[in-house]
């Protein structure tokens, strides 16, 4: 159901940027807020870092519930349950420190935690559906520019989380979730009255036993996954906090398997996994997803190759989240003009090169700064736009955010496994500049199956003349 009102698509855009500028701004503005957080709670280092884990793990797990029941019930009606429980998470987290002292145990840090989880899982629908949404509304030729600017979100929230927390901060940390509650609301009524609403006559089913098993296999493989420590891998993968969660994981995945080949509406429709440009669009996600982890590492490399304060490193990684922000509408501008491979190729080339030159002239501040702009335009001409153009335009449109979050979902687990990974490398090697170099020229290498990837791409779906057939 395309809008040809170019003005409301507009409208739909700008409603949908503010909404993932949100959840992607809840992610970047929590690190400037963690000792604040810490202090207000008396937490240990380890129960501190569940503040980030715990939404990134139930973000996981809200991807694929929220984007299936987009396709079922409505983009309106999810979209808007999917703000307001990122509402009241917020609310729960700036409530918290309310409930300090009432009881021996801290109930106060629980409730966080608890906010902190719905949060997490109502952004995990947000970016899918918003995705979705792009698909229904906007023709084919200007898909890729409207994907790009949404792109845009992530390195945006980067930039400006950070300052709007520090200034929040000065105040009271509480005043970074209770911001959301306004912006909620606005939002809320906007999408109200701004989507187009569209009745769903869905008779088939609901999937509720391929919902139960892929939570628990996405749920305990992330736990386990995240609970990995780099500076002894062997040993803390046959710990009990490890082993018996992946264990459980991959147990389940069979379950899940023959209940999707069942399932008359499955939350995943393994037919569509045969297309094959779906197939590699979400392998593409998966080793993108690898990639971006690593940046959290460009801080340390600093801090190891130029004697930087840890606090001035940071400043490091705004080159390349400043590329990725204004690389993001361009290249979404390039999928509408050469079509999806071509972008791949390309970037995943620049990609290569960017991480290998990096991993070899790490010591070097120009070379820094030009490896590092080159590693923010291959990223970007691989993750987020170019892969949910594809997906967008081989997928019918009753499936559309559900294949969306299929490819959030990958994307999360090569985070969580490169994490795990980089940091085994550098520890192994013995940290210092050479192991950093060493984990960046290894993962140039891998990146190389990304390039094989996108030689396999057919052009259907994924150029404008393809698309407008």
């Amino acid at each position: 159901m395309n809008i040809d009102n170019k003005h409301e698509r507009n409208q739909i855009l700008i409603i949908l940027f503010f909404g993932v500028l949100m959840g992607a701004l809840d992610i970047a503005i929590i690190g400037p807020a963690l000792p604040a957080i810490k202090t207000t709670f008396n937490l240990t280092t380890r129960i501190e870092a569940w503040i980030f884990s715990i939404y990134i793990l139930f973000n996981i797990m809200g991807i694929p519930v929220n984007s299936k029941l987009s396709d079922r019930i409505g983009r309106k009606k999810i979209y808007i349950i999917d703000l307001s429980l990122f509402g009241i998470g917020s609310l729960m987290v700036v409530s918290s420190p309310f409930f300090l002292g009432l009881i021996p145990i801290n109930l106060g840090f629980i409730i966080l935690l608890a906010g902190r989880s719905i949060q997490g899982f109502g952004a995990g629908g947000i970016f899918p559906v918003a995705s979705a949404l792009i698909g229904d509304t906007f023709p084919p030729d200007k898909r890729g520019g409207a994907l790009g600017l949404i792109g845009a979100v992530f390195g945006i929230a980067f930039i400006i989380g950070p300052i709007i927390g520090g200034i929040l901060l000065l105040i009271a940390w509480e005043l970074l979730f209770l911001i959301n509650i306004p912006i909620v609301l606005l939002l809320i009524y906007f999408a109200w009255k701004k989507f187009p609403s569209k009745s769903e006559n869905n008779q088939k089913p609901f999937d509720t036993r391929g919902i139960i098993f892929l939570l628990i296999v996405l749920g305990t493989f992330a736990f386990g996954i995240n609970q990995i420590d780099e500076a002894d891998i062997l040993q803390s993968i046959i710990s009990y906090l490890v082993l018996p969660f992946l264990i459980v994981a991959i147990i389940f995945v069979p379950f899940f398997y023959y209940t999707e080949k069942k399932a008359q509406d499955p939350i995943i429709d393994l037919k569509l996994i045969r297309n094959k440009n779906i197939t590699l669009a979400n392998l593409i996600s998966l080793g993108a997803g690898f990639v971006e982890a690593t940046l959290i590492f460009i801080p340390s490399i600093s801090v190891v190759s130029f004697g930087l304060s840890e606090s001035s490193a940071s400043f490091m990684l705004l080159p390349l989240v400043i590329t990725m922000s204004l690389s993001s509408p361009l290249v979404g501008r390039l999928l509408d003009k050469i079509g999806a491979k071509k972008v791949i190729l390309i970037g995943s080339i620049i990609l290569i090169c960017g991480l290998i030159l990096f991993g070899l002239l790490t010591a070097n501040y120009i070379w820094f700064f030009i490896n590092t702009i080159l590693i923010g335009i291959g990223l970007i001409s691989l993750l987020g736009a170019p892969v949910r153009y594809i997906v967008l335009n081989n997928t019918p449109e009753t499936e559309r955010a559900s294949q969306q979050g299929l490819l959030s979902v990958f994307s999360g687990i090569g985070q969580l496994i490169s994490g795990v990974m980089i940091g085994g490398i550098i520890e192994s090697i013995g940290g210092g500049l050479i192991g950093f170099s060493v984990a960046f020229i290894t993962v140039g290498v891998i990146s190389l199956s990304l390039f094989i990837e996108s030689l396999y791409l057919t052009n259907k779906g994924n150029n404008r003349s393809e698309s407008e057939e």
